[in-house]
């Protein structure tokens, strides 16, 4: 049985970090394309980080490039995704996905290219 557990959301105050996880079981990460995607209040969900398991390059969306840094430990199966100077519009739901399909690089942070999901984790970004 294919499952995502994310883990690390909480509360922080604008500029702190937090570093999510993804824990895998049922398949093995390194076989998999993973990503992160996000969703807030009231918005659509936003794809910010993927590893492509096609060329091994890790893509960001704008909006978090730079201050995101997303990490695959194929021997935990885990990924994690390091979050720095956190923005109050960084607040949402985080998620992470996995797809065993070829996606072409323009649809890597597409949700629709994604077959499993997590149950996804709250982030809060408040003073």
């Amino acid at each position: 049985q294919v499952q995502l557990v994310e883990s690390g959301g909480g509360l922080v105050q604008p500029g702190g970090s937090l570093r999510l996880s993804c824990e895998a079981s049922g398949f093995s990460l390194d076989e998999y394309t993973i990503g992160w995607f996000r969703q807030a209040p009231g918005k659509e969900r936003e794809g910010i980080s993927c590893i492509r398991t096609e060329d091994g390059v890790t893509y960001y969306a704008n909006s978090v490039k730079g201050r995101f840094t997303m990490s695959r430990d194929n021997a935990k199966n885990t990924v994690s995704l390091q979050m720095n100077n956190l923005r109050p519009e960084d607040t949402a739901v985080y998620y992470c996905a996995a797809s065993a399909r070829l996606i072409a690089y323009e649809y890597v942070l597409a949700s629709f290219v994604y077959d499993y999901w997590g149950q996804g984790t709250q982030v809060t970004v408040s003073s």
